[in-house]
């Protein structure tokens, strides 16, 4: 099954994106609701000290891999767009990015080879949009402006990730990444629409 990431820092957009994707894309697209909005709205308790932060990168990485080991499973699919990917956590991660991968016993290679495309939407500065529509977000604007700077550096080196920039115009940034993901999904392999 082919795999893409939509990625991007803190109200840089994926939720509405994947929204609107979700009344286009063919039933057979499986999208992934992102894990720490699982966890977090489930109750996870999000607490400020390093210990929290790793519990809760911890339970994220592992519900995301679940997530995708299910999708993998299901013969009624044949794209899944997941909301992050497991190499997200990184960017959160309190600790070096060698516990990182210890800790999963993974490395870049392993993480990048799980996705066929990451498309990272850049998080908009105050200027440009950014908002605190999410229950779940937390994070000052400035704070989000760095979050989506590592993640930038985390998947930048993988060979098939691509950047849509924030605009005044969210709609365009929104009609850029809808048609990057509607062009990887091509047509359907089991329906053929």
């Amino acid at each position: 099954m082919r795999k893409l990431v939509l990625t991007g820092g803190p109200g840089a957009g994926k939720t509405a994106v994947l929204e609107a994707l979700k009344r286009r894309l063919c039933k057979h697209v499986a999208i992934l609701p992102e894990s720490a909005g699982i966890l977090f709205s489930g109750g996870f308790w999000r607490l400020p000290n390093q210990e929290a932060k790793l519990c809760s990168q911890r339970a994220i990485y592992q519900v995301q891999k679940e997530m995708e080991n299910l999708v993998d499973s299901q013969a009624k699919y044949f794209v899944a767009l997941c909301d992050r990917g497991t190499l997200d956590g990184l960017a959160y991660w309190p600790e070096d990015e060698e516990t990182f991968f210890r800790t999963f016993q993974s490395s870049y290679t392993s993480e990048y080879s799980k996705y066929d495309l990451v498309i990272h939407l850049r998080t908009p500065d105050s200027e440009q949009g950014y908002n605190h529509q999410n229950p779940l977000r937390i994070e000052t604007a400035e704070e989000s402006k760095a979050i989506d700077e590592k993640i930038a550096n985390i998947w930048r080196a993988h060979s098939n990730y691509k950047q849509v920039l924030s605009r005044e115009s969210f709609i365009e940034k929104m009609v850029e990444a809808s048609g990057l993901v509607e062009e990887f999904v091509g047509r359907c392999s089991i329906c053929k629409k």
